[in-house]
């Protein structure tokens, strides 16, 4: 007679050496504070998980604990997270993943959130968890494989801000004219909010109201949110669109004058050469 197998989980000391969902968010926090976009505990990251995938490594019947969300999120309703924890170091993260990181699941009434993994000591997850939950809400209505909603304080980008008007249509367009791969990393342009205190309700609903027709939005004098459908192309949206800030700022700051730049027509022949649709009103 054949032998059942049974299926051995991972205790708790060694889920996050096993499973690859924890260790994409443990690798992509340590390099955004290598990059020094992430001090202290500036910068946060949401990525949903399917359930089959969580449940190889982690028991979806045990509930460490239960957390009421300030308001519904019945669209993400069963949905699985991995979660960055509120107050917590991203040089940490590789360090000590089961104190700074979480495995949440929203609740079938959308009322609350499960804890599954993680958070230990009775930490939360991220203060901005209301603006990530409202832009994976609007990013799923566009785009089905939607997953990752990434924030971080990107130098360049808040340096922008700064100096450039803050115009969405203006800032993509320089932004565009900075590198030759810009328009195609992201034709949908930039997304900018006005400044705003950021943790609150208010401002993850104007961010997620951005989120209708952005894959980026900017946060003046604060930083910058970035979504994918992958913690790669989440990561290399913010990444793309950091480099084209610091390349303008290496401009602005030599005080030469720009003596040559991308034309219109050569952004309008990029766009068809990668069957790419620029953000309206930009190349017309």
């Amino acid at each position: 007679m054949m032998e059942q197998l049974t299926i051995v989980k991972p205790t708790a000391q060694d889920v996050h050496a096993k499973a690859p969902f924890l260790r994409e968010m443990m690798e992509i926090t340590y390099t955004m504070w290598k990059n020094g976009w992430d001090e202290r505990n500036g910068g946060n990251v949401s990525y949903i998980v399917d359930e089959a995938e969580v449940a190889q490594y982690i028991d979806i019947t045990k509930i460490d604990r239960t957390l009421n969300l300030t308001f519904p999120v019945s669209e993400l309703a069963n949905k699985y997270f991995v979660v960055t924890g509120s107050g917590k170091y991203f040089k940490n993260m590789m360090a000590d993943p089961e104190h700074n990181l979480g495995v949440i699941r929203v609740t079938e009434d959308g009322k609350s959130i499960d804890i599954l993994w993680g958070l230990k000591g009775n930490a939360v997850p991220t203060s901005e968890l209301p603006s990530h939950f409202m832009s994976h809400i609007e990013r799923l209505k566009m785009d089905p494989s939607h997953r990752v909603v990434m924030h971080n304080h990107a130098t360049n980008v808040i340096a922008m801000t700064f100096i450039h008007a803050l115009d969405e249509k203006g800032f993509t367009r320089t932004l565009w004219e900075m590198c030759t791969e810009c328009l195609v990393v992201f034709p949908d342009g930039i997304g900018i909010l006005p400044w705003m205190v950021p943790g609150s309700t208010e401002i993850g609903r104007a961010t997620a109201e951005k989120m209708k027709k952005h894959r980026a939005v900017i946060w003046p004098h604060h930083g910058i949110f970035g979504t994918g459908t992958t913690i790669d192309e989440a990561f290399g949206l913010i990444e793309t669109i950091e480099k084209a800030a610091q390349i303008y700022m290496l401009i602005v700051s030599s005080n030469q004058p720009i003596l040559q730049r991308i034309t219109n027509q050569e952004l309008i022949d990029l766009a068809k050469a990668f069957g790419v649709e620029p953000m309206a009103g930009i190349l017309d």
